[in-house]
């Protein structure tokens, strides 16, 4: 990936030492236009990423992920359908705050992420990631979740009820719900196995809002999907 022109893999050290230069230019130094910037995080394929980027050629969509076997795909992709307004950029979701400025980026994308059902402080959808997400989201910014996952789900609603968050749209049953439209409709590689199990998959959108100080974690227990005992390897 260190050849394709879509791929940015910065080292840690670097970052450190000199900070992320496209950091708040990403859409006139990279994009070399003024549309608004999306990001699907942990884009795993990055079948999202190309798949908006074909249909609405109006936006920049940048897909994040640690890992680039996997992230290898849908870069390639983008480069055999000649799509210039993608990107794929190479770290850890953690550090997501020190690549984009205040307001650079109009809406994030989370497309069935771990649960991580054992640690709050890891799911992608905790205060925890949010607070990070808050500090480069536009205010009238989108946060979308689509999941397999009944807990994550269940978590996130909790999460945005608590704290006030907008919730713009909410469905434990996409597929059967009057929210379908062309970008839902999109199905990436691991939905397509969960459709396959006959598992529904949840949406979740909201607008963030508050002091990120007062952002609280709910407290009460919530269901465990059973099925994710066996492991993601397993399941794939």
């Amino acid at each position: 990936m260190a050849r394709f022109e879509n791929v940015l893999q910065v080292s840690y050290r670097e970052l450190a030492e000199n900070g992320f230069s496209l950091k708040g230019e990403w859409a006139s130094r990279f994009f070399h236009n003024q549309a608004p910037l999306v990001l699907e995080l942990g884009c795993g394929k990055g079948e999202y990423t190309v798949e908006l980027a074909e249909r609405f050629p109006d936006k920049n969509y940048i897909g994040v992920d640690i890992k680039g076997a996997r992230m290898f795909t849908g870069a390639k992709r983008a480069i055999e359908k000649g799509l210039k307004n993608v990107a794929f950029l190479r770290t850890r979701i953690e550090n997501i705050g020190q690549f984009f400025g205040p307001s650079e980026v109009e809406a994030i994308w989370l497309t069935f992420p771990d649960p991580q059902m054992k640690n709050a402080r890891k799911r992608l959808t905790s205060t925890f990631f949010l607070k990070r997400y808050l500090s480069f989201l536009d205010p009238s910014g989108v946060v979308h979740l689509k999941t397999d996952s009944s807990f994550q789900y269940q978590y996130t609603l909790a999460v945005a009820q608590l704290n006030r968050f907008e919730i713009l749209a909410q469905t434990d049953n996409l597929y059967q719900s009057d929210l379908l439209n062309d970008i839902l409709r999109v199905r990436t590689f691991y939905e397509k196995q969960w459709i396959d199990r006959g598992i529904d998959i949840k949406y979740l959108a909201f607008r963030l809002s508050g002091d990120p100080e007062n952002w609280e974690e709910p407290a009460g227990e919530i269901e465990k999907d059973s099925y994710r005992s066996f492991g993601r390897s397993a399941r794939e």
